[in-house]
């Protein structure tokens, strides 16, 4: 009988040595294979290779899927038609224009495919009740069409008072489509959506997360873009979403964000993220919007103020924003002021940051002091010290919760876009930015910058922290790479 134990001990023993064996090795080549950073594939397979059969599950629903997203030659071919009134007009400028702030454009037209083009006017809005106040007064203009792209839409007082006006604007003739991130916006529903329907507003969802026309549902692939189109002349984007946490005639302790207000050509390029963004969301391209094309994308007068929309998303390799940051850092001869809520650099942003300190550099960096992610927070902290032994100037923002997301470099570069300065916003994330060129956008984004230091603290540099802390921020860091 003992003997019959110890076999059947041995069998079991065997049979569940071979079988984690097995698991390691399915698991080791499937994240392999995805050709991932080695850091984060390291991460992945350290991590998963703990949780046997569960393991296999969360990397299915949860880890790297290889997106096709396909962009659309003739939007891009209309788009482009009317570039040549912007080169001209920005010639001059061009020629002035510093060869690090040229090789900047080129890389951004290389990694994502959209050119630089013109602004008749541009304007920083700062907060949610200027925005919003901004983006209803465009809708209400509106003529012809109004598109909005969304990571988060509210069903609350502002949210309540987008979905009535622009179902007002509908049933005055207006073609209205509304975009929305269906994990961002997982609170809107059906009976919320209605009286949009009823009116005759087109609405579609991004990446469903349930099991439908995908046997593997999206979970982490979002749409974190903020995009309003009004008529192709008047566009939106920047950090502020749908929701009274971004208002603080509604909320004391709503974010504080910016976002950005754009007229002209460089609309035609935000036309062309929605419109590619609406055609994978739906699968195709409506007959109605291809036969308006003239109207979506209309030829409006060349400005002055050169503006390069840069997307990026998983479906492409090159991560154009994230390319663009570190290149601009790279590019900075007196200032890098870099405003985030989320601060989680990968090596290149690092290092383009503390060399940029090193070499003379007014280095900045703003965060919140806590922001709505307490991991996230963690392991901005745990990056600190090196970047103060470089020379960057670290603030907390203590007012409320810092949600902008800028870059302003000496006085002839600004950005304002959806990226967090994370590997979530760079990697995973569909994202959008304007990189404004000259002192347009450089010099109020810049004035903001040190308005904001006022509601904010300097990070002393060697300062005494308890060590669970010093501990915490450090285990953070460890998962960088999947944040």
């Amino acid at each position: 009988m003992h003997d019959i134990h110890a076999f059947t001990s041995l069998y079991w023993k065997t049979a569940l040595s071979v079988g984690w064996s097995a698991y390691i090795a399915v698991l080791v080549i499937w994240i392999v294979m995805q050709r991932r950073a080695p850091v984060s594939t390291l991460s992945w397979i350290l991590s998963l290779a703990l949780l046997p059969i569960a393991g296999f599950f969360i990397y299915y629903f949860l880890g790297p899927q290889r997106l096709v997203k396909q962009r659309l030659r003739r939007l891009r071919s209309r788009a482009s038609a009317h570039a040549p009134a912007d080169v001209a007009r920005l010639r001059e400028a061009a020629a002035q224009a510093p060869p690090a702030l040229r090789q900047l454009a080129a890389l951004g037209s290389g990694a994502c495919g959209l050119p630089v083009s013109s602004a008749t006017a541009i304007e920083l809005l700062v907060g949610g009740a200027q925005t919003f106040d901004a983006i209803f007064e465009a809708i209400r203009q509106a003529r012809h069409h109004v598109h909005l792209e969304y990571y988060i839409v509210e069903p609350d007082l502002i949210g309540t008072q987008l979905r009535d006006l622009l179902a007002e604007r509908a049933r005055a003739g207006v073609a209205v489509r509304l975009l929305i991130d269906s994990l961002g916006s997982k609170r809107v529903g059906k009976s919320f959506l209605a009286p949009l329907r009823e009116a005759g507003v087109e609405i579609a969802l991004f990446h469903e997360t349930r099991i439908g026309r995908r046997m593997r549902p999206v979970i982490n692939y979002r749409t974190h873009r903020k995009i309003v189109v009004c008529d192709g002349h008047v566009g939106f984007t920047g950090g502020v979403n749908i929701t009274d946490e971004e208002d603080l005639r509604t909320r004391g302790d709503a974010y504080h964000d910016v976002h950005l207000k754009l007229e002209g050509g460089v609309v035609r390029w935000l036309q062309t993220t929605f419109l590619e963004d609406w055609t994978y969301a739906t699968g195709d391209l409506a007959p109605d919007i291809d036969h308006d094309l003239p109207h979506l994308m209309p030829r409006v007068e060349a400005g002055d103020i050169a503006v390069q929309i840069v997307t990026s998303g998983p479906d492409s390799p090159q991560e154009a924003i994230h390319r663009m940051h570190v290149a601009a850092i790279h590019a900075a001869t007196t200032r890098a002021w870099l405003t985030t809520p989320y601060f989680v650099p990968g090596e290149p942003a690092l290092m383009a940051l503390t060399s940029a300190a090193l070499r003379g550099v007014d280095v900045r960096l703003l965060v919140p002091r806590r922001s709505d992610s307490l991991v996230v927070s963690a392991a901005a902290r745990s990056y600190f010290d090196e970047l103060q032994a470089a020379g960057v100037k670290v603030w907390e923002y203590e007012a409320r919760m810092l949600h902008s997301k800028t870059l302003v470099v000496d006085d002839d570069c600004a950005m304002i876009g959806t990226a967090n300065f994370d590997n979530r916003s760079f990697r995973l994330n569909f994202e959008v930015m304007a990189v404004v060129y000259g002192p347009a956008l450089a010099s109020p984004l810049g004035a903001q910058f040190e308005t904001d230091l006022h509601n904010a603290a300097l990070v002393r540099a060697l300062r005494k922290r308890p060590f669970w802390q010093r501990l915490g921020d450090s285990l953070a860091r460890l998962f960088s790479p999947l944040l």
